[in-house]
This record gives C-alpha cells, structure tokens and sequence, in this order.
C-alpha cells in the first residue's frame, strides 16, 4: 500500500515527537503492508512549513528505518489565504513528492463560498487539489453537491482509513462510505499522528473496502492512485456505485 497522508517526521507538529516515535511509527506502517508512505507536515498558523528543516529531519528518518519503506514528503495544506498565495508562486513548495498533488485542508469553522475559484488558482499553476478527510469535517457533509463540482473540475477526494472502521464516529464513516459510493474518493490514507491512536496501520481498513467494495476498489484508492499522486501522474477515472459522476479532467501531464 502507498500512504499520501501521514505526520510521521519528528518535532515538526503534532505527529511523532522523537526520532524513536517516528521509527515505531514506520514500523507500524511496513507491518501492515504500507511500501511507501508520505511525510505532510502541517502548513498553518500553528506550525510553520520549513522545508530545509523538513529535508533534514527525512534524511535523518531515512537513514534509521534503511530500505525496509520509501518515504517521501508533500504537506498538510490548510486552505488560507497566506499559503494559498506562496503555494501559487511556488507550485511544487507543498505538493506529494514536488510533483503535482497538493493535500488541502479546511478549517473545521468555514468554507470559503470562492472555493471553486482558489481551486481554479491552484489549477493554473499547475496543482491538483487533494480534499483531506471531508468525512471528519461536518461542514463539507452539507456541501456534497459542491465537492461533485469540484471534483468535476479537476480537484480529488482523501478519506482516513480510519473513519472507516469507526474511530471518528458514526457519522464520518457513513459520510466517508456514501462519498466512496458516488464515486468521489480517490484516495484513502492514514493520517497518522502516533503508535497508539491513529496509527499507520491500514491493512484492516483495506480489507474493509475490498470486502465492501470490491478487490479492484481497494487497490485503486490504496495502491494505483497514491502511486499516481507520488510520481505525479494521471490517474485513472474512479468508478462510481450510485449514479456516475461527469469528470473534466484537466491536463497537467505531458
């Protein structure tokens, strides 16, 4: 499995503390089947995004844990105005692995009515908006219609793995399962904060959807499409259960 979504780098927020959390973290990950995984710091008034700082501490994790998983870093994107504009003046700053897939977050408060348009402004510069987890953020719930548009336009879907076995309510794993439904998940990954809650563990959460949704759904939200988002490639048009969506996909590939 390929993880796009995960805070496994030390000291940089509120993921793993200690190089010691970081190595138990990826072991967790290679136990349950992850190969690759990806570092996403938080980017938000809390915690600052420095990339020499974050090349550092991947080095420093990459020597310790040896050939057993690949990492890569990108980051968690919070949707303000701040790093909104630095993201379009340098484009490959935030985005998985410096290609093309940035991970979006909104704020738990308000979701801006000009969304489809700042999406527009990551597009042109070259950017693919990655939702994270609009299961676990209530507001995103009444805006279902929207998220079809947006991804209509050329922006994708992240459910946690988590929420789908239960761990942030009822409610987000029914949200998570309907978006899966319609077609609009393309990827699901761990998010991972620590050893104990919210691990990197993800093998019972792909034997989750396999079961529900089928082998190839699994593989696709799990495997394909993160492996797509690493090396930044198109991916394939994800399927839909209920009614199909309509899909513009814009090309940022050559």
């Amino acid at each position: 499995m390929v993880d796009i979504h995960s805070h496994i780098l030390p000291g940089l927020d509120d993921g793993a503390e200690t190089l010691e959390d970081s190595l138990a973290m990826l072991r967790i990950a290679v136990a349950g089947g992850t190969t690759d995984i990806v570092a996403t710091p938080h980017a938000n008034s809390e915690y600052d995004f420095e990339p020499d700082v974050i090349a550092q501490k991947l080095a420093e994790v990459s020597a310790a844990i040896g050939s057993s998983i690949r990492i890569h870093t990108g980051c968690d994107f919070h949707l303000q105005y701040e790093n909104i504009q630095d993201s379009i003046e340098n484009p490959t700053k935030y985005t998985i692995n410096h290609k093309n897939y940035l991970l979006v977050e909104f704020s738990d408060l308000i979701i801006f009515n000009t969304t489809g348009d700042i999406f527009y402004q990551l597009r042109s510069a070259g950017m693919v908006p990655v939702i994270t987890h609009p299961e676990r953020n209530f507001l995103l719930h009444k805006r279902f219609e929207a998220m079809q548009e947006w991804i209509g336009e050329g922006a994708c879907l992240q459910v946690t793995s988590h929420s789908l076995l239960g761990r942030f309510g009822k409610r987000a794993r029914a949200f998570a399962d309907r978006l899966i439904k319609a077609g609009m998940v393309h990827f699901v990954a761990s998010d991972a904060h620590g050893t104990k809650d919210r691990t990197p563990d993800m093998r019972e959460a792909f034997e989750y959807v396999s079961d529900r949704y089928g082998a190839k759904r699994a593989e696709q939200l799990f495997i394909m499409n993160p492996r797509a988002a690493i090396e930044g490639k198109r991916m394939p048009q994800v399927e839909a259960f209920d009614a199909p969506l309509p899909r513009k996909w814009y090309q940022f590939w050559g």
